[in-house]
């Protein structure tokens, strides 16, 4: 019995999938026509409550006129919190955000298991709940580092070519493996109780592959109690904060020009790359498809960028001295990209210091890329 998919499920209450690219229709595209072009960046959107990805993304989509979008995993509607869209050139590089550690904020109710490990599933089974600050410091260590989770059968993984939800909605449960994850930051404190009862707050960093709603619930085990997720909030993916996020709501209230400013760079999902530099004949060729030349260690991920003027090209990995091309823009799309840049203005906190590139000086047409 095997399973497989993305980390965070489809139906997936309070939780997450791959990376999905909008199509021409969408359930919540406002039926108003507009006239489409080409649209290159990420939107940092802090996806409300109530709303799908998919939903969000086809509304920001429409606002911004863009051709092309797609978002790089999806948060549930039950939860809210930073939810990156691509647009244009920016789809190209979407799925590095799945392997992205990630931080979430979370509340879960003690006492109380349900069918979903989260608010919507039914009351399958409730518990006296005695737990004390001893408790709390003991199952916060317990959850720090390497752990092995189950997936849950409310996920999007999937057995046989059907997802696990489809299963659990007929009411038959599989046989699931666990699979090995990171908590690298844990934090757990007991909330104040409210309606639903005891409850605590757990704020994790967590790596790939992780499930929010089985953490909750096993600290739940931990603690001798049982829980369940009342809600989630995502505070951060890889190097993009929740901070620098807008909400549909801001978005529809600004013009067109503010709306583009909102926009970070397409390289902003490149984050941790090594940077390389190439002279505008050099660039030319690795545009390409052809390796070049370089005096630079072996790296897995590089981001290249032409000099002038300066632009992103495309990512790469550096292996026994070439330079190799993974994934390029066309010249089309770097020509948009230059010509949006010209003639928008730029909010400044938007903009970040990069780090001093690495200009390859030695290059050698060495072959095309088989990759």
């Amino acid at each position: 019995m095997s399973t497989a998919g993305p980390s965070q499920g489809a139906k997936a209450p309070l939780g997450g999938s791959g990376p999905r690219e909008a199509g021409k229709r969408g359930g919540a595209t406002p039926s108003t026509r507009v006239q489409r072009r080409p649209v290159h960046g990420v939107l940092l959107l802090d996806k409300p409550l109530g709303l799908s990805s998919n939903d969000a993304l086809q509304k920001a989509k429409w606002l911004l006129r863009a051709e092309k979008a797609g978002h790089t995993g999806t948060l549930d509607p039950l939860a809210t919190g930073v939810l990156p869209l691509c647009f244009g050139a920016a789809t190209k590089f979407s799925a590095l955000q799945l392997e992205a550690d990630k931080t979430y904020e979370a509340t879960a109710v003690l006492g109380i298991k349900t069918s979903t490990g989260d608010a919507e599933g039914e009351v399958i089974e409730q518990r006296a709940v005695n737990v004390t600050q001893a408790d709390i410091d003991r199952v916060q260590k317990l959850f720090t580092g390497p752990i092995r989770q189950v997936p849950p059968m409310h996920s999007a993984l999937k057995k046989d070519g059907k997802a696990l939800y489809e299963y659990a909605r007929e009411g038959v449960t599989v046989e699931r493996a666990a699979r090995d994850v990171t908590i690298y930051k844990l934090n757990i404190a007991l909330a104040q109780q409210n309606i639903a009862g005891a409850a605590i707050k757990i704020v994790a960093t967590v790596s790939k592959g992780t499930y929010i709603r089985t953490l909750g619930e096993d600290i739940g085990e931990a603690l001798g109690c049982g829980a369940h997720l009342s809600a989630l909030r995502r505070t951060r993916t890889g190097a993009l904060d929740v901070s620098r996020a807008v909400t549909l709501q801001q978005l529809e209230a600004m013009s067109e020009a503010e709306r583009m400013a909102c926009l970070q760079p397409v390289d902003s999902l490149l984050d941790g790359h090594v940077q390389v530099t190439l002279d505008s004949d050099n660039a030319g060729r690795f545009l390409s498809g052809l390796r070049r030349r370089t005096q630079q260690p072996d790296a897995e991920q590089v981001a290249v960028f032409g000099d002038t003027p300066r632009a992103l090209l495309g990512a790469a990995h550096i292996k026994a001295g070439e330079l190799i091309p993974t994934r390029l823009l066309s010249p089309i799309e770097i020509d948009q990209i230059l010509t949006s840049q010209a003639a928008t203005p730029v909010r400044a906190e938007l903009v970040e210091a990069l780090e001093s590139p690495v200009l390859v000086t030695e290059q050698a047409d060495s072959g095309r890329t088989g990759h």
